[in-house]
């Protein structure tokens, strides 16, 4: 895989966050190359379920963001960011 993106995990977010939001706060630490909040899909009005992930350019990036970014305040939210873990497969 020739992808040197490190995927982190960001919890505790705000309900109200956008993408743009969350891209910006964590720019000051490295570049951002994705960022995916989730979202409800059956909430009437797609409201964020309060976790996302954001892909950093390199690894140096996402650990400086684990070390300056976790446990910081956040749109009045404390955050919590960490490397994401991969998903579990389902059984078949």
């Amino acid at each position: 895989m020739d992808n040197n993106n490190t995927k982190l995990y960001i919890g505790n977010l705000s309900y109200n966050i956008t993408e743009q939001e969350l891209k910006k706060y964590f720019e000051d630490v490295g570049e951002v190359s994705n960022v995916k909040i989730i979202f409800d899909e059956y909430s009437s009005n797609r409201r964020s379920k309060g976790f996302g992930f954001i892909e950093m350019s390199d690894e140096e990036s996402a650990k400086k963001a684990i070390e300056k970014l976790n446990g910081t305040e956040f749109m009045g939210r404390k955050i919590i960011v960490s490397v994401a873990r991969p998903r579990g497969k389902k059984d078949s």
